[in-house]
């Protein structure tokens, strides 16, 4: 939510969103920075916010008002759970507001520590994506910014989150015959290299949003390759989006019987000294047990900050 609009706070901390995140970057006009800080000060001490990871994407590090962003929220905002760092390019960017909010911690006494949600949204950024995700010991997640990674690396796409049509494979020559044109996701690889840097560092890979809310067919699309990919979750910027997001990176019942069937075979396997089952004509191994027990893991997943 903008943190200049006050208006979508209260709806916000009432959603079945997991985490919010009151935004002090591209949603707020220049001239309106200095107050929307001072609002999201106030909606982070006087609302309440539930068991919800409650976040603030703070300004770049190439603008005037990142540490005063970063100032008044670590000192003033005990209820605060995680920063959001916008356009971050190198791991020195990271540990420059590590230091900060480290001296702030210190200073105030706070005693809840405040974690790092990294956005990597520019072609710098994706290209020392190993290097950032290991860069601080406050990291959570990497979320993938798509508007700005299309801006930065001149992807021709006007919609946020959105494909250019053009971008796909047209089949063989066959003859005279008509040559189909298969159309390709222009995310993909910055996706996957993100997901693995997350997933090799310990950190959790967040997708970002779908500019076109009312497109709710092409959301759920995006959402479920983001799934499949291993993403834990996605940015929605419209609440229409929430119910769709949860739907989607919740394991379905299907998933988590056959999950459970999985563990079951095994089980009964070792029993007799076996590594390996059938399972529906299919073989499975110890590599299935890990693969079911993720599954199973996200319906423990609590909301506890």
């Amino acid at each position: 939510m903008p943190a200049s609009n006050p208006i979508y706070f209260e709806k916000a901390a009432r959603s079945a969103a997991d985490a919010v995140f009151l935004d002090l970057e591209d949603a707020v006009a220049p001239a309106e920075k200095a107050k929307a800080r001072s609002l999201a000060v106030e909606a982070l001490n006087d609302i309440d916010w539930g068991t919800k990871t409650v976040q603030v994407r703070i300004n770049g590090l190439d603008t005037e008002y990142m540490y005063k962003d970063v100032v008044a929220l670590v000192e003033a905002c005990p209820r605060l759970d995680m920063l959001v760092l916008p356009k971050i390019g190198v791991a020195a960017d990271v540990y420059a507001v590590d230091m900060l909010v480290s001296q702030i911690e210190a200073a105030t006494k706070r005693d809840r520590r405040i974690g790092f949600d990294v956005l990597i949204e520019t072609a710098l950024g994706m290209a020392n994506v190993e290097s950032i995700a290991v860069s601080s010991k406050r990291l959570e997640s990497l979320s993938f910014g798509v508007g700005d990674y299309a801006a930065s690396t001149r992807a021709r796409t006007s919609e946020i989150g959105g494909a250019n049509p053009e971008y796909g494979v047209l089949s063989n020559k066959n003859g005279s015959e008509a040559r189909p044109f298969y159309p390709a996701d222009m995310w993909h690889y910055a996706q996957s290299r993100l997901v693995v840097a997350c997933r090799a560092y310990g950190l959790r890979p967040i997708d970002g949003p779908y500019g076109d809310y009312a497109d709710a067919q092409g959301f759920e699309a995006a959402s479920r390759r983001a799934a499949a990919m291993g993403f834990e979750g996605k940015w929605v910027i419209h609440p229409s989006q929430v119910s769709g997001a949860n739907d989607v990176f919740a394991p379905s019942a299907a998933e988590l019987a056959y999950a459970q069937r999985v563990m079951e075979a095994m089980k009964a396997a070792q029993s007799e000294g076996r590594g390996a089952v059938s399972l529906d004509g299919k073989l499975i191994d110890l590599v299935s047990i890990k693969m079911a027990e993720n599954l199973l893991d996200k319906t423990k997943q609590s909301r506890t900050p």
